[in-house]
């Protein structure tokens, strides 16, 4: 057989006992991979067979089942094939294909933007994920080998990869308690997010590796000589920090290498739990610890299941340094978390939804109607940092940083927070916007007779349970005036696009667009656009180009209600108001409309027509009462517009020296305009340059944006609106 195969095999016989008999289905999605990804090539020039089978090392590293194995090896095989999902169930059976449909992208499905594709993949991942939890170890295996690689990629890539894995996968190896993945993800994309930093760190610590040798040694050997007077069995080991950790404590307190002193930790493994803290006893006499420096994370466990003692103690010769003990069994947890607490079995499917925080990602499913909504709210769930705090019985809650006792109710159940009152935080009574701080006790205040929560404490909670549980309240509560105020919402967008609703609301048009945003019935689009989940302008938007899709043309005349005036009113606007002679017409300075953009007016009092973006937030029909709406109107830019614009891009890039000079330059060479220009340094060494240029037209924009995203260091460029 293939020598890679037997290599493969080698690797999952050391914790597989039935790996012959499964050697042979394994071996045939090996000849499958290889077969079908035949002649393509990777951006390296290596055959792309490489990359599936280097995904499937890394499963076998985290002693994954025969099904995660196969899938890893097919994982790109109906995306980038003709082989399909229906030959997959029938030759590997359902599981292996669902695991792998879970993780192909979504090419095929139709996005408004590419940033909309992106937030669909990865809902849909999460969404498999909750189902069976090998789809994102698979993801994440996936993932891993392309930062490996990313070398080979076009500089542009290379940040945008980074910054997701920093972002999105990093974070995900975290809450799954893999802090081997998740160690190398962040180190990986420092190196691409800011080399310079990367290798000073890496220099510093190679310089610095015979002297911490030399302390580790004599730590080493003072501890083992007390376990060994103890009677107590333990393997002590020291290991540098992370790259990226210590990058975040240079960055965050303002130090050099040479000033941050815990650059390692010795970790101390026994056998018993009893064991662990005995150690901490023996620890503790022998170096003084530093208050406040003490955790234990075997009582209290982290939510990704990590058990440890973790202390922090002066050295022999004054230099701080961290100890973790933990047992043989929590180790292998740590380094694999939920790979190493999962127990696969033969037919069983890795179902996740006995685990916390994927009932959350559950719960925001339900609830977030649009993928921006979605990709919201599990940055602040999932990805946040997180606060501690306890019930009055002591049990111990975990919530994203900066939560309110009004989010703690709602975590507790619904019911308690439907009915609270006020709180209490360490005896004493708060108010509902006290940000819980990590130790705090905190106490809901309840009352039968309240009637339920406030619209004003959406401005005060952070998580989304508590956000989407008081939407509920009010959805249920307003459901029949939400429908007329959505009815209402859809008449009036038809009416200022001029547009029939007989035509666009057709059931073909219709029973798709419900079912994508998770609607059963007409009546539920109303009552969310009434409430405000959803804009009557997405649902006309994308019911029109579902129709224009269909008749592969522009709008016909059936379906257009309005005409619009061919008399175009000169102004030096460039901009002609259909239905209106002679008007005032300026740019909206919220959102700098240029001739390209779609545009829209609204009448203002005593100061002519205001022209904004369509997609200005300023002028989106949730943000205006009905008043305000029946005083849009239809705006177009004119064929020979001869002056020039302003337009204001946001720069999101990495804090290296030289950038703002770069971003310049390119705005230079491009015969530009540049009014005016800020940079601003933000956390983890980025930073935020806002430009003001002149331009003629949205082309021009995009243009000069392509040309911005090839500047070293720049990773995102939005146009900006106020």
């Amino acid at each position: 057989m293939d020598q890679a195969f037997e290599v493969l095999m080698e690797k999952i016989k050391k914790y597989n006992k039935n790996a012959e008999e499964d050697r042979a289905l394994i071996y045939k999605a090996y000849l499958l991979c290889k077969e079908k990804h035949g002649e393509q090539l990777r951006h390296s020039g290596e055959p792309y067979f490489v990359h599936p089978y280097e995904v499937t090392q890394i499963l076998a590293d985290m002693e994954l089942d025969k099904e995660a194995i196969i899938a890893g090896l097919l994982h790109d095989v109906i995306e980038d094939t003709d082989y399909t999902y229906e030959q997959m169930k029938e030759e590997f059976g359902e599981q292996v294909a669902t695991l792998v449909e879970g993780v192909t992208k979504l090419d095929k499905i139709k996005c408004i933007s590419n940033e909309e594709a992106h937030i669909e993949n990865l809902r849909k991942m999460f969404f498999a994920m909750a189902e069976d939890i090998r789809v994102v170890l698979i993801k994440l295996a996936d993932r891993l080998h392309n930062m490996r690689t990313l070398k080979h990629m076009k500089p542009e890539k290379q940040l945008q990869k980074a910054k997701e894995a920093l972002d999105v996968y990093a974070p995900l190896a975290y809450r799954l308690g893999i802090s081997k993945i998740k160690i190398e993800l962040e180190d990986l994309a420092l190196r691409y997010l800011d080399s310079v930093a990367y290798y000073e760190i890496v220099d510093g610590l190679s310089q610095k590796q015979t002297e911490r040798d030399s302390y580790v040694e004599n730590v080493r050997s003072v501890i083992a000589e007390k376990m060994e007077q103890m009677g107590i069995k333990c393997h002590i080991a020291a290991r540098a920090k992370h790259i990226y950790s210590i990058f975040r404590k240079m960055y965050n307190q303002n130090k050099t290498l040479d000033e941050i002193y815990d650059l390692f930790a010795v970790r101390i493994i026994v056998d018993t739990v009893a064991e662990c803290y005995a150690v901490l006893g023996i620890v503790h006499e022998e170096y003084k610890p530093i208050p406040g420096r003490f955790k234990d994370y075997i009582a209290m466990p982290k939510p990704n299941m990590y058990q440890s003692l973790h202390t922090t103690v002066i050295g022999p010769d004054g230099q701080p340094f961290e100890i973790q003990i933990r047992t043989w069994d929590m180790h292998k947890v740590a380094e694999r978390g939920i790979a190493a607490h999962w127990k696969y079995k033969e037919g069983k499917s890795g179902d996740a939804k006995n685990l916390d925080w994927v009932n959350k990602l559950l719960e925001i499913q339900s609830e977030a109607v649009d993928p921006e909504d979605f990709m919201r709210t599990l940055k602040i769930d999932m990805f946040a940092d997180e606060v501690f705090v306890f019930t009055p019985k002591g049990d111990v809650i975990g919530l994203p940083a900066g939560s309110c006792p009004v989010d703690f109710a709602f975590y507790i159940h619904s019911a308690v927070g439907y009915k609270m009152t006020g709180a209490k935080v360490n005896s004493k009574i708060v108010t509902l916007d006290y940000k819980l701080k990590n130790g705090d006790i905190v106490e809901v205040i309840t009352s039968s007779a309240n009637k339920g929560p406030s619209r004003d404490w959406l401005k005060i909670v952070k998580t989304s349970t508590a956000r989407n549980k008081i939407n509920s309240w009010f959805k249920k509560e307003n459901r029949e005036a939400n429908i007329e105020k959505g009815k209402e919402s859809i008449e009036t967008e038809l009416k200022r696009l001029g547009l029939s609703y007989s035509a666009l609301f057709q059931t073909k048009y219709l029973e798709p667009m419900l079912k994508r945003y998770g609607f059963s019935n007409i009546d539920e689009m109303y009552a969310a656009i009434g409430f405000g989940g959803i804009t009557a302008a997405k649902v006309v938007t994308r019911l029109r180009d579902s129709y224009q899709s269909d008749h592969k043309e522009d709008l016909p005349p059936e379906i257009i209600t309005k005409q619009i005036s061919k008399k175009k009113q000169k102004s030096d606007s460039g901009i002609e108001v259909r239905g209106v002679d002679n008007c005032l017409v300026r740019l909206s300075r919220c959102c700098n409309p240029v001739p390209g953009d779609d545009i829209i007016g609204f009448i203002t009092r005593g100061r002519g027509v205001s022209v904004h973006r369509c997609d200005c937030v300023n002028i989106l029909p949730e943000k205006l009462d009905e008043e305000m709406r029946g005083r849009i109107i239809e705006c177009n830019w004119l064929d020979d517009i001869s002056t020039t614009f302003s337009a204001e891009l946001s720069i999101e890039c990495i804090n290296r020296a030289g950038i703002l000079a770069d971003v310049i330059g390119v705005v230079s060479e491009q015969k530009l305009n540049l009014i005016a220009a800020n940079a601003r340094a933000l956390k983890d060494r980025t930073a935020l340059i806002d430009i003001t240029i002149e331009v003629g037209s949205k082309e021009q924009i995009e243009n000069i944006t392509r040309k911005l995203h090839r500047v070293p260091g720049v990773y995102d460029i939005r146009r900006t609106v106020q």
